[in-house]
This record gives structure tokens, sequence and C-alpha cells, in this order.
């Protein structure tokens, strides 16, 4: 049985695991400032081309977004993202925990627009509504979607009309960038966004996401925020070990290009069989359409979500390659398929 569930259900990637076993040979400056974190955060600025921006480095994707949003918002401000959005559907309502409203509109792929937050903005017009503050999307979404420059460009623009921050959810950023068809750097997304995180966890390392604060009034008293929401650890350098080694030699890019290459003959054989997908992905989530009995044949050698139950005995699935799929698992899923077709 193998699983297609998710991209974290590997360890980390070999040479980060020989990192790490050096690293703890070393006595290290403990919460993030010893030399490796400090290393990780020189290559990921050189990355984006600006020394200007502070860069954390946190345990997972949803005590980044929950320590950064929460840290970014006065009390009665809220966040805006889509229905589909990671932190609305599965953060356990993690962000409602620090007090803070998740306000949600529809999207049929995953992505938000000007017009959609407008909506929003509509809707809360004075002081007895929540006030709309952050404009939350991901990259790749959640349901393998990606940002154009263009699109980017469009958001960044309205949020800074509207007083409003921008911040990007990366947690397959990775996936995103080396996607085909995408035309954002991560150059990019430091001119084009308040904050946002580079995803680790999903893409190589053993634990851990970087967050990137770019907008300067977001950046004051942030390691004490870090240090009250329990986010602060205290072996700093297990988090700062992975970046540095994910970025000195440009590996982030190759594990997640891996994955997406994995996805691509998934979805070329799914698709050469005239099936249908409920998004259309260029990125390592994959949601095909396919009749409720082929799903069962599938089920017994591969294991992956049902995502969404349809009509005429059809249900989507999602199924997720990750930077450690090899390539002969691959090959024999697209043998299976043809022949339970």
């Amino acid at each position: 049985m193998y699983s297609f569930m998710n991209d974290y259900s590997e360890g980390a990637h070999p040479k980060i695991l020989e990192a790490l076993s050096k690293a703890s040979r070393e006595q290290s400056e403990a919460y993030g400032k010893d030399i490796h974190s400090l290393h990780a955060t020189e290559l990921i600025r050189r990355e984006l081309g600006r020394r200007d921006v502070d860069v954390h480095f946190l345990m997972g994707g949803t005590q980044t977004n929950l320590t950064a949003i929460s840290s970014f918002l006065r009390p009665h401000e809220a966040a805006v993202c889509a229905v589909t959005g990671h932190i609305h559907v599965h953060e356990t309502g993690a962000i409602e925990a620090t007090g803070h409203k998740v306000v949600t509109v529809p999207s049929k792929d995953g992505k938000l627009t000007p017009e959609l937050v407008q909506l929003v903005l509509n809707e809360h017009s004075d002081e007895h509504m929540v006030k709309p503050k952050l404009v939350y999307i991901s990259d790749s979404t959640e349901i393998g979607t990606i940002y154009s420059k263009s699109e980017l460009v469009n958001l960044n623009t309205f949020c800074k009309v509207n007083s409003l921050y921008l911040y990007l959810d990366g947690a397959r950023l990775g996936s995103a960038l080396t996607a085909s068809g995408n035309d954002l750097t991560m150059q990019d997304l430091a001119g084009l966004t308040d904050a946002f995180y580079i995803g680790g966890t999903k893409n190589g390392a053993l634990l851990g996401e970087a967050l990137v604060i770019c907008n300067p009034a977001l950046k004051e008293d942030f390691r004490f925020l870090l240090k009250q929401r329990g986010a602060m650890l205290a072996k700093g350098m297990v988090l700062g070990v992975q970046f540095e080694e994910l970025f000195q030699n440009r590996l982030y890019f190759e594990l997640a290009a891996h994955a997406n290459d994995m996805a691509a003959r998934i979805r070329k054989t799914i698709a050469d069989a005239g099936f249908d997908f409920l998004a259309s992905s260029p990125t390592n989530q994959l949601f095909p359409i396919l009749p409720d009995d082929l799903i069962e044949k599938l089920r017994e050698k591969y294991d992956f979500s049902l995502w969404k139950k349809l009509k005429d005995s059809t249900s989507a699935v999602r199924l997720v390659t990750s930077w450690a799929t090899p390539e002969h698992v691959v090959e024999a899923f697209v043998q299976d398929f043809h022949i339970y077709l």
C-alpha cells in the first residue's frame, strides 16, 4: 500500500538529516540566535533580494498562521479568506481562538480577487461588525491552484488602497513556484506581500516554516509575541539547520519540482483517459473526478483522500505527491490505472 494522502508522510531528505546530525554535536546559542539560523536567514534574504526583511523560524503552519495573524491584528480586526482557506477549514478555529474572526467568501478556484474582498468590505461598513484588515491567501491554494503575478499585483494594489495587509500562506510555496505556468518569484512575493511564509514541513524538512515579514510596521516586538505564543523554540538550530540546507544549494526548489513532476505524470494519465478534475492544478495536489468503482479498485493498493462525493456514482479524490515519491511507484499507479479502467 502506497500513500498519496499528503506530502509529509516521509521524515526528511537525507541531506537535512545528515546536517542535523552534524549540528547536534555542536553547542549552539538558543532561541534562533545560533549560527545556522542566522546563516539560513541570510540565504533567504539573498533569495529574496531583500536585506530589510525579518525572518523567523517556526515549527508548523498552523502555529505560524495563528502567531503571525494574531500579532498583526488589533483586537477588533479580522482576516478575510476564501471559503476553502486553511485558516477557515483545517486549523481547528486557531485564529478565532486568538480573538480574531475569519470572514470567508466563496471562490471556485480557491483564490481571492479584489472583487471578492470588496464584497466583504461592503458588508463590514461600521463599528458594529469586525473590521476586515488582513487578506489571507495561499500559494499554492488548498485545491492546488496558483496565483499569477498579475493577480498578486492586483491584490497588492487593492490592499494598499484599502489599508489592508496581504498575507500569504506558503505551506506549499515550493510547489507553486516550480509549477508549470508559474510566473512568480520569491523576489515578487517579498515586494507584493506584507508577510508570507516558506513551507518546509511539506517540502523535505523534518518540520519548520520560515516566516518572512516585509512590512516594517509589522516587525516591532515580534519576538516577544513569538515567545508568548509558545512558538520560540529553545533549540532553534533544529529549524535553522534545515532551512540552511534547503536554501544553500537550491534543494528547496529541486524537491518541489520533483513532487510536481510526479504529479504531472499521474495528471496526464487521468486526463488522457478522459476524466475531468475538480480544480485545474499544476502542482502536486490533484483532484480528479472518477467513477466510484474505479476509486474502490485503486484503494486496494493506494491510499488517498475521498474529497467530495458527486452525482452519477462519481467522486472527487485528492492525490498528493511529495519530494520523496518514487518514480517506480508513479509508474505502477499509471499501469494499474489503465488495468482498472
